[in-house]
């Protein structure tokens, strides 16, 4: 059996995009340095959901960070998910929530943080972040300590 055998998404030749938000799409492969702590960063800076309410439509760049345990998540499965919330409805703090939910659901990361950077709807710009730390670990600690540290050098927002 090949290594990567259970990837079905990168190299396929045809994508399927999803019409509405489908976790199903996410795929992982195997760590080859789980002896190592070391971050892994997605950036996607043309994330788009939909308002719960106005069904308007939300643009966001999303940060996902996280520290691997045996399994990490392939990047193109994570493009089709994230592409999957274009025309599902949920407010911002949920979206990110929902990402993180997720990815902990597939992966079991040693740590992992979401952060939303969306752009203003009538004049106000909404950034969630949310994190998690494995239970009875150092990463548990870690978690609690970005979490109350997070944004105590907030950037300045002058292009949004």
């Amino acid at each position: 059996m090949r290594e990567n055998e259970n990837l079905t998404k990168l190299g396929s030749g045809h994508t399927d995009y999803p019409s509405d938000y489908d976790p199903s799409v996410l795929e992982t492969f195997v760590n080859k340095h789980q002896e190592n702590d070391y971050f892994v960063k997605f950036n996607c800076p043309e994330f788009t959901a939909l308002c719960p309410i106005t069904a308007q439509p939300d643009f966001a760049t999303i940060y996902i960070s996280y520290i691997p345990g045996e399994k990490m998540v392939e990047s193109k499965s994570l493009k089709l998910y994230l592409f999957s919330f274009r025309n599902h409805g949920a407010f911002h703090e949920d979206t990110v929530n929902i990402i993180m939910k997720d990815l902990i659901k597939l992966m079991d990361p040693k740590y992992i943080e979401v952060t939303g950077k969306f752009l203003p709807r009538g004049g106000l710009s909404i950034d969630p972040y949310c994190n998690y730390g494995k239970p009875g670990t150092k990463w548990e600690q870690v978690a609690w300590d970005r979490m109350v540290n997070h944004d105590m050098n907030p950037e300045m927002v002058n292009n949004r």
